[in-house]
């Protein structure tokens, strides 16, 4: 394998993966506007190769809006919808569908060239055959998360949203630390800090605060409990307890808003502090202090667009800024997380 790789370092690289990362962000806001006007169920069937085609034919678009009328989405929510309703929907579940078998060739074609032309990093094949693994589990989690909608749900399973949206965010935070290590290198020898250890555990929490938004999302739950920094007047919203453990973390909607609002004021005072903390500290090079403010003000802003967009009843365009917000202060954090082990 490593007759085929030779650089520690590879510019190209770094850039092909950053390309890659940008297009996993168009993938989340093309995801995050399919839910949001409920169309994700619009195409019942997972046809990985045929599927690539929309219908081209007016019989071809009967065939898909009668599988479509098979569905509880239909029967429920739609009855009666008409056949140019219907192309709304199909073309926003078809166009997120295209975009990740695009985004599957955009990775896997120049991974192949640049390993074939020995420029990649050895120390980096590995962790990119890894992502390229994950990347098409992500189609496979996509259509099991599709599945959990067809038949006794108008809607997909809010923990099936949550792991295909958190498998999307983990792939975009490791495209974008590989491609700062194909761009600088090998790290140099440094003495131990805390600071990398620090940085992880504001990964961990951002990672976690959009896992728990997921679920927030899968449940409708910004519809509900409008007001702030109370929840119909009280501190926990009356049907915060649901049947079991597990319908209170993941199908109530009381609950898993709360959550989502504890965690952020826990994500806003840890990420302020850290970056105060960075911002004052000796130790950490000019650049990775302004990553430590950035990542604290990027959350701070989040915050205020989520108490916004809450309060608003989650509208779609709001909705969609504020998932794009998360991914920015993903990046951050993750940028930061990288830069410090790197004093």
């Amino acid at each position: 394998m490593t007759s085929f790789l030779r650089s520690d370092r590879s510019k190209p690289v770094a850039i092909w993966l950053l390309v890659v990362a940008v297009m996993v962000l168009g993938m989340v806001i093309v995801g995050g506007a399919t839910r949001l006007t409920d169309s994700g169920l619009s195409i019942t069937q997972w046809k990985p190769v045929t599927g690539a085609l929309p219908p081209m034919s007016a019989a071809d678009w009967q065939a898909e809006f009668a599988l479509y009328k098979q569905i509880p989405q239909y029967s429920q929510l739609n009855a009666g919808m008409s056949l140019s309703d219907f192309k709304a929907i199909y073309w926003w579940e078809w166009s997120h569908r295209l975009l990740g078998r695009v985004l599957g060739l955009v990775f896997f074609a120049p991974f192949v060239w640049f390993a074939v032309r020995r420029e990649l990093p050895r120390r980096l094949f590995v962790r990119l055959a890894g992502i390229f693994v994950l990347g098409g589990l992500q189609g496979a989690v996509g259509w099991w998360m599709v599945s959990s909608g067809l038949a006794e749900r108008v809607s997909v399973a809010p923990e099936r949203l949550m792991v295909h949206l958190g498998l999307a965010f983990a792939l975009l935070g490791l495209l974008l630390w590989t491609a700062f290590d194909a761009w600088s290198g090998a790290a140099r020898q440094t003495l131990p800090s805390p600071w990398g250890r620090r940085a992880s555990w504001l990964i961990g929490l951002v990672y976690l605060q959009i896992l728990l938004g997921a679920l927030v999302a899968g449940n409708d739950a910004g519809l509900v409990y409008n007001d702030w920094p109370l929840m119909n007047g009280a501190l926990v919203p009356d049907d915060y307890l649901g049947g079991s453990l597990w319908a209170t973390l993941a199908h109530v909607q009381g609950a898993v808003q709360l959550h989502h609002r504890l965690v952020a004021y826990l994500l806003t005072v840890v990420a302020v502090g850290l970056g105060a903390a960075a911002w004052r500290s000796s130790y950490l090079a000019r650049d990775s202090r302004l990553l430590g403010v950035a990542v604290a003000a990027a959350v701070v802003l989040q915050a205020l667009l989520g108490i916004a967009t809450l309060m608003m009843r989650a509208p779609v365009g709001m909705s969609i800024v504020h998932q794009l917000m998360a991914a920015l202060v993903l990046s951050l954090a993750v940028a930061f997380g990288w830069r410090v082990r790197r004093v």
